[in-house]
């Protein structure tokens, strides 16, 4: 039995969010799809025109300092949106990975603030409770300061306790007898 074929329009349109205007005073499409975003963000009608707010969703700012590119980023997340998230969408680039809390790429130390991060299965509530936090499933309780961390860093102190004695050192006499055998 043969299935039906879907016909799609030459003109068929995802449903994006509509394009909003950010601090550069140019107009941006966003590319995401509007059901992955909780609340849109828009510009707020307040004095301070640099910082994107959410529509009755409390805002928090958030301060990045980023160690590995030796630059700071300042904007505004919305409570109930992931900071990483936010930030790709204001045209900020952090580091990250995986996107969903299991690695280390996006991890950040708390200077200042709280981090709502109940999915964060790449680190340990041990790592939490010393000030560990993941950017990609965390969400602001409050203005927030922290500072990127280096990825094999975070990775030993959440793995490295089940690792012998430290990191593996390379043994290139035995990868050249490997690549022997091949």
């Amino acid at each position: 039995m043969a299935l039906p074929l879907l016909r799609i329009p030459g003109n068929c349109s995802i449903p994006f969010m509509k394009p909003q205007y950010f601090p550069s005073k140019t107009l941006r499409k966003t590319t995401v799809a509007a059901a992955e975003l909780q609340t849109p963000v828009g510009v707020s009608g307040g004095s301070d025109y640099r910082f994107p707010s959410a529509v009755g969703v409390p805002t928090h700012k958030v301060k990045v300092h980023d160690r590995q590119r030796g630059i700071v980023h300042e904007f505004i997340v919305p409570e109930d949106q992931y900071i990483l998230h936010t930030a790709e969408s204001q045209n900020i680039t952090l580091p990250f990975a995986c996107r969903h809390g299991c690695c280390t790429s996006c991890a950040v130390r708390i200077k200042n603030g709280q981090i709502r991060q109940p999915e964060a299965l790449g680190i340990s509530a041990e790592l939490r409770e010393q000030g560990y936090a993941l950017l990609c499933v965390g969400f602001p309780s409050s203005d927030l300061e922290v500072e990127t961390q280096d990825e094999d860093e975070v990775y030993w102190l959440q793995f490295g306790r089940y690792f012998a004695k430290g990191p593996v050192e390379r043994d290139d006499y035995a990868l050249e007898l490997a690549m022997g055998d091949e």
